[in-house]
């Protein structure tokens, strides 16, 4: 009956951090993935090592939650010059992007927005409709950022299912 009732309270714990994870994908104040990594932290440290997730699962985490942290404040960046912008709108952008997070929530897509169109206008000597345009590319591109942060999230919290019951 021991058994039951710490394992239940070890997986009501990782649950909680990988769900609170999960919402903190979606929601830009909570850091998600270093949350779910946190959960299956949490797991290894309760459960113990025979419990699973191998060394190379962990490399398989951290690695998905670097590119994904890496790919959401490039994202801006990425759309400003997919729509047509400059370099100057790119840097514009990831200014914004770095600047916006301390503006959360509406400063993420604010930030690459104005970061962008400034530096288009100011450096690139652009009119403001390709100024405009850039800056719009920016916040479509941080969107995008947003919807692969989410995925990874979702990816991540799959492989520490498959890790724990499959492999581990």
């Amino acid at each position: 009956m021991m058994d039951f009732i710490q394992d239940s309270g070890i997986w009501i714990v990782t649950g909680s951090l990988l769900l609170l994870g999960l919402v903190g994908c979606v929601l830009p104040i909570l850091p998600g993935h270093l949350i779910i990594l946190a959960g299956a932290i949490g797991y290894r440290l309760m459960a113990g090592a025979e419990a699973g997730i191998l060394w190379w699962g962990w490399a398989i985490l951290i690695g998905l939650m670097a590119v994904s942290q890496i790919f959401e404040i490039m994202s801006g960046s990425l759309g400003s010059k997919w729509f047509g912008g400059t370099k100057w709108g790119a840097i514009g952008a990831l200014i914004g992007s770095i600047v916006g997070l301390f503006f959360m929530p509406f400063g993420l897509l604010i930030g690459p927005l104005v970061g962008a169109f400034g530096f288009e206008m100011a450096f690139a000597k652009q009119k403001s409709r390709p100024a405009v345009v850039s800056g719009v590319g920016s916040v479509v591109g941080t969107l995008a950022g947003m919807g692969f942060k989410i995925a990874v999230g979702v990816l991540m919290i799959a492989w520490f299912f498959i890790d724990v019951f499959l492999i581990g």
